[in-house]
């Protein structure tokens, strides 16, 4: 215990209570997945993910994806990543399941970092924790937006990507989800802006020019949609109706592999089968 009658002890303790504990971290060799959250670090056992040849629809996507995942297992040089665009049609599965594969030739070469929504800003700490681990990493944020207020967050990941003093480490790429490739909304008011309206505009899409990849996912075809419906139904022996198939994607206004993928959830569930 500090010395209470030592002014410099009684400072250190107060600030030790301001800052609060710092959290504990995970052993980063003994799992293939971890989150990290606003309580710290915590190990994934299990990594799930549908098997890449399950992805489909999306095969030049497939194609960048897995290759620069493993460039980054086998320690050569890789690309931060931005995933954008569509909903449901894979971004997130494709990180996962690019992973797995990679864990497949060495478990022991990669790891998947998570992020979650509350901790974004505690990103350095974790760069920090990371950088002296002799093990690749893949740092994932999921469906990240910024707010129109919000100018830090744009600037802090614009650091962590290129040039900043906390920025990721060698052993560490980043790999974000997004609905649209700038990431941060646009409107037409910013056109409006009586300084340099261009300025605006420009500096939210230099924030998708610091990824080395900007992939795009668009709303796959009924074609491809049905493609999706049949792999995913091969794989787990159920059979599956057509019309049926195109008539729950309609009712749902979209054709993705997630409404592919709850269709054959209700055809899993119809025959008493788990998936």
């Amino acid at each position: 215990m500090s010395d209470q009658g030592d002014p410099l002890a009684r400072i250190a303790d107060a600030l030790e209570r301001l800052a609060g504990a710092l959290p504990a971290m995970p052993d980063w060799t003994s799992a293939p997945a971890y989150v990290w959250d606003r309580t710290g670090a915590r190990a994934v056992l299990a990594l799930a993910a549908p098997g890449l040849e399950l992805l489909k629809g999306i095969n030049a996507q497939k194609a960048l994806v897995t290759a620069n995942v493993s460039r980054l297992a086998a320690g050569h040089a890789a690309h931060d990543m931005l995933l954008w665009g569509a909903r449901g049609m894979g971004k997130s599965a494709l990180l996962r399941a690019s992973v797995i594969a990679a864990q497949e030739q060495d478990p022991a070469a990669l790891a998947l970092v998570q992020v979650a929504p509350d901790a974004f800003a505690a990103l350095p700490r974790l760069f920090s924790a990371l950088g002296s681990e002799r093990r690749q990493f893949l740092v994932f944020i999921d469906d990240l937006g910024f707010a129109d207020s919000d100018s830090e967050g744009p600037r802090a990941l614009r650091s962590w990507l290129e040039g900043g003093v906390d920025a990721r480490p060698a052993n560490v790429r980043l790999a974000v989800t997004a609905n649209r490739r700038a990431i941060v909304p646009r409107h037409a008011a910013e056109q409006d802006d009586p300084i340099n309206p261009r300025d605006a505009v420009d500096d939210k899409l230099a924030l998708a020019d610091r990824f080395g990849l900007s992939i795009g996912f668009h709303a796959c075809s009924q074609e491809d949609y049905l493609a999706i419906v049949a792999g995913y139904c091969a794989s787990h022996g159920l059979s599956w109706d057509q019309g049926e198939a195109l008539e729950w994607a309609k009712r749902r206004g979209a054709r993705s592999g997630r409404v592919a993928w709850q269709y054959v959830t209700e055809l899993a569930g119809r025959a008493g089968q788990s998936l």
